[in-house]
């Protein structure tokens, strides 16, 4: 009885499956927003890029904020594939530098290299990883970013992390999807852990 019943629940599944793509006949590349206060973003994004040089896909990574302390994605993509371009705000975090101006000028600098990869015909996908906080902090201006993202190369894919991001950049993006903080280990008092952390 219970195969029965599991049988005639795979078929529906299935159908319902097989219905959605059918109805999926566009071909063109997407925006990904990884958003929401839970931890993972950065990591399912690098986990994105990994993905893609699996299919011998062109790839490219830009940190916003991250860069003064190496993260274990950061390593494995400089030893494993030195090739990748890599541009980082190298500036850590705002709450250590403190300073406006200047953190404004490097996210300015970073967001130059972003934009020209986002015309870059040779790459199939880039991640812009914490660029949200960009916006947040007036760093850049999010309707000039936002206007790039639209005129990319036609085949370039692009992941942006972060939390937050606003009402235009997610109405703008073809997938969103938002970790949610359930538990952290650090709010108990647990370091970070490499490996698992960063």
């Amino acid at each position: 009885m219970q195969a029965d019943k599991f049988n005639k629940t795979m078929a529906l599944q299935k159908a319902t499956v097989d219905a959605g793509i059918e109805r999926a006949n566009q071909e063109r590349s997407v925006i990904v927003l990884l958003t929401g206060d839970g931890k993972g973003k950065t990591t399912s994004g690098f986990g994105m890029i990994f993905r893609a040089l699996g299919y011998g896909q062109k790839v490219a990574v830009v940190q916003f904020i991250k860069g003064t302390q190496a993260s274990g994605e950061e390593l494995l993509l400089r030893d494993s594939f030195p090739a990748v371009p890599l541009v980082q705000m190298g500036t850590g975090f705002t709450w250590d530098t403190q300073n406006f101006t200047a953190d404004q000028a490097a996210a300015w600098r970073t967001w130059q290299a972003a934009a020209a990869m986002l015309k870059d015909p040779a790459l199939d996908v880039l991640l812009l990883d914490e660029l949200t906080y960009m916006f947040a902090y007036k760093f850049l201006n999010e309707a000039e970013v936002l206007d790039a993202l639209r005129q990319r190369s036609p085949q370039l894919s692009v992941i942006i992390t972060g939390r937050g991001g606003g009402t235009p950049l997610r109405e703008l993006a073809d997938t969103v999807s938002e970790v949610k903080n359930v538990k952290h280990a650090y709010d108990n008092g647990i370091k970070a852990r490499a490996g698992v952390d960063y």
